[in-house]
């Protein structure tokens, strides 16, 4: 397995975020900060291979990875897509990686070994509340993600996708692939790219110094049908 060199969060830095994640006060943020180690990585990097041997859990902090399968005809299929504030990876006990997972940008996560931290869960009320409503959270996101595949066309799921990336910004950095994008949505690339071409044609959004601006966001959302 591939990784990144340590994060730069320091161990303020660190504190904050584990009790942003968790809910947590102080004194349970600095007990998980002595499992939760920062790591850095770059774009494209993989994180994990399918079938490989997993230890460890990551926190996202900032940046995305895709979670994505090849199947015995080599045909890939993204499973899951986490960000900030998102958690995967083997938990509560060693297991083997059902998929390949691979940063889309350049990211930081906290990471611990599995066992390690299921013991702190264990053994800590508030960290243990913590725990589960972080995985609440994450449950309910991926049953919006579901109900967007089965509810919306192939181009509402591209338009989708492209506010979630946003994240209630007005622009994406770096600009999405659009092979990447069509994988999020569960699409083809011609579909995705006819779907963009429109967005751009009709001055919603514009491709600037390496991402997208998107100028009109009541529009984008108009269009996610």
């Amino acid at each position: 397995m591939s990784v990144g060199e340590p994060g730069i969060l320091d161990s303020e830095e660190q504190i904050e975020a584990i009790a942003t994640v968790f809910r947590c006060d102080r004194t349970s943020a600095q007990s998980l900060r002595r499992v939760l180690i920062p790591q850095r990585v770059s774009a494209k990097q993989i994180l994990a291979h399918q079938g490989e041997p997993s230890h460890h859990c990551w926190i996202v902090i900032d940046g995305c990875v895709v979670v994505q399968t090849f199947g015995v005809d080599g045909q890939r299929q993204q499973l899951a897509r986490h960000g900030p504030g998102e958690f995967f990876g083997a938990y509560p006990a060693p297991t083997e990686h059902r998929a390949e997972i691979e940063a889309l940008v350049d990211s930081q996560f906290l990471r611990a070994e599995a066992q390690t931290l299921a013991a702190l869960v264990a053994t800590d009320a508030q960290i243990g509340a913590g725990m589960a409503g972080l995985l609440a959270r994450q449950l309910d996101r991926a049953l919006d993600r579901m109900a967007t595949r089965s509810t919306y066309s192939a181009a509402g799921r591209v338009y989708s996708e492209l506010l979630a990336l946003a994240d209630g910004r007005d622009h994406i950095m770096p600009a999405p692939r659009i092979t990447t994008l069509a994988l999020s949505a569960n699409t083809t690339r011609e579909t995705a790219s006819r779907a963009v071409a429109v967005l751009i044609r009709r001055g919603i959004v514009e491709r600037e110094d390496g991402r997208l601006v998107i100028h009109a966001p009541r529009m984008l959302r108009d269009m996610i049908v």
